[in-house]
């Protein structure tokens, strides 16, 4: 296929070049002056040291030397600009955006005891305490799936959450009660249908009392290790219960529901220069669809959305949400502080190699994803939200860590953009791929559920390839298996714990 330039914006200095290309190739009317990789940054003009590289314009960067006009532009090229400023953000009634309406209204999912989201899956879930008991767990899941839940056809399977947290922790440090409630929240996920199952150790400084309200923290839905005597009659105990919760989730039924019961997550990692020109905006137009259609959606990754800031400010629908966002951002600022890094610590060599040369870049190819709605409520990693429609959760950009943090914050389905491809996949909530360039798609067509790489070739418009994502996502949501859920590809739930740990 031919090589194009892709221009985002008229102000743009740069453009993206759809195919690698060799140095002398004319390409939409510029001669190459090197050989430039898939992706990357071709210069539109003859540049001096010091002058704004603009791409989605925004200033991306800082030439640190003169160019000419098809030039590549790459990471070693550009010097960061400042980040905008949080103290200059100010509250001001965000423009109407009218919304296109979706076609389907409804799905077909779980309905849950506590009248919150609707699940998407039928899953029992085993909380641990702590690490302790994980081995514990892991050997009660695998006799489960081959003892019980053949019993259990209605149930979609048994998952352990199991994390690294619990003991040797500072358990009242200011910042553990993001790990804390990243658990706490988890068990009330939508998939898991209202059942509780917790397993301690009963010498862990996470007690089941931090997790577990009065009317919860029962013998019906704890144990506690240490009471038993032994493997034996701990193995006994948790298959008991076990069954005991398997009855009550065997009883639910998919029924069809409205949007506004729907939960979406929105991430994307092993991002390129496609990213914001293909997948993302086509995952932005179905957020939109959702959101007008009455689903609450989720977009996080702080330091993916960090240079754009004051773009989500203006989209913050009452000045709650945007003081609840400079916090949350500004905190986060803090964090990396401390640990001696700023946000250029996050493009990866992946990212990099596809096109993207800064923090800056990622950040404004990252926001699309998040469309066009208002955001009415930002929330912490781990929290709870208490409005629907768009929101910003403030997790980590980190794959998995932000996918924990979204589902402990109750989304049941989640879309995962990628431009360099990950097998990522969670067992507590089903995940669908999109790829933001057809060669990903031609080399993982067995691991990429929808390809948006028609949009930089001009097949397909963002609408149309957004309109088929939106289809999609009411598909798993009422059942359908994205490739990830097919081969059970599942990371281990990383929770977001900025706390000391003793």
């Amino acid at each position: 296929m031919n090589a194009l330039l892709l221009k985002i914006d008229s102000r743009d200095t740069v453009a993206i070049i759809t195919e690698a290309s060799r140095k002398g190739d004319v390409v939409d009317g510029i001669t190459l002056l090197s050989d430039i990789p898939q992706g990357h940054k071709v210069a539109l003009q003859d540049m001096q040291k010091g002058d704004e590289v603009i791409r989605y314009g925004v200033v991306l960067g800082y030439l640190l030397e003169d160019v000419r006009k098809g030039s590549w532009i790459n990471e070693n090229s550009l010097e960061l600009p400042l980040q905008p400023s949080l103290e200059s953000l100010s509250f001001s009634e965000p423009e109407e955006v009218i919304l296109m309406q979706p076609k389907r209204t409804t799905f077909e999912g779980f309905e849950n005891p506590n009248g919150g989201f609707a699940g998407t899956r039928n899953i029992l879930a085993i909380t641990t305490t702590v690490q302790c008991v994980s081995g514990v767990v892991d050997q009660l899941v695998k006799r489960i799936k081959a003892e019980l839940l053949p019993r259990y056809p209605n149930v979609d399977g048994v998952v352990a959450i199991n994390h690294a947290y619990g003991c040797g922790v500072a358990i009242n440090a200011p910042d553990a009660v993001i790990p804390i409630r990243s658990i706490k929240n988890t068990i009330k996920n939508p998939n898991f249908g209202g059942q509780v199952m917790v397993v301690g150790l009963g010498c862990e400084k996470l007690t089941v009392d931090k997790l577990l309200s009065d009317e919860e923290n029962t013998p019906e839905n704890v144990i506690i290790l240490q009471d038993y005597p032994g493997y034996g009659p701990m193995m006994e105990a948790l298959l008991m219960m076990a069954e005991t919760k398997l009855k009550k989730l065997d009883q639910r039924r998919r029924k069809t529901l409205p949007l506004e019961k729907l939960c979406v997550g929105m991430q994307c990692g092993g991002s390129d220069a496609f990213s914001g020109v293909t997948a993302n905006p086509s995952a932005g137009y179905a957020s939109d669809l959702l959101v007008s259609g009455g689903a609450t959606v989720m977009f996080s990754e702080v330091t993916e959305v960090r240079d754009g800031v004051h773009l989500l400010a203006e989209r913050c629908k009452d000045e709650e949400a945007l003081k609840k966002l400079v916090a949350e951002i500004g905190w986060y600022d803090e964090y990396l502080a401390k640990g001696s890094v700023d946000r250029s610590a996050n493009p990866t060599p992946g990212n990099k190699k596809g096109g993207l040369s800064n923090i800056v870049e990622k950040a404004m190819g990252s926001i699309v994803k998040s469309g066009h709605a208002p955001i009415v409520q930002v929330i912490g990693p781990g929290e709870l939200p208490t409005k629907k429609g768009l929101i910003f959760a403030a997790t980590p950009a980190s794959d998995i860590v932000c996918g924990p943090s979204q589902l402990a914050s109750g989304m049941s389905v989640q879309v995962f953009m990628t431009g360099r491809g990950t097998p990522y996949g969670l067992a507590e909530a089903p995940v669908i791929k999109v790829s933001s360039r057809n060669a990903l798609k031609h080399m993982w067509q067995d691991l990429i559920d929808l390809d948006a790489g028609s949009i930089a070739t001009g097949e397909e418009t963002v609408e149309v390839v957004g309109e088929r994502l939106f289809n999609l996502i009411l598909d798993v949501a009422s059942g359908k298996k994205p490739f990830s859920e097919q081969y059970g590809l599942n990371n281990f739930l990383c929770f977001f714990n900025p706390a000391p740990i003793t």
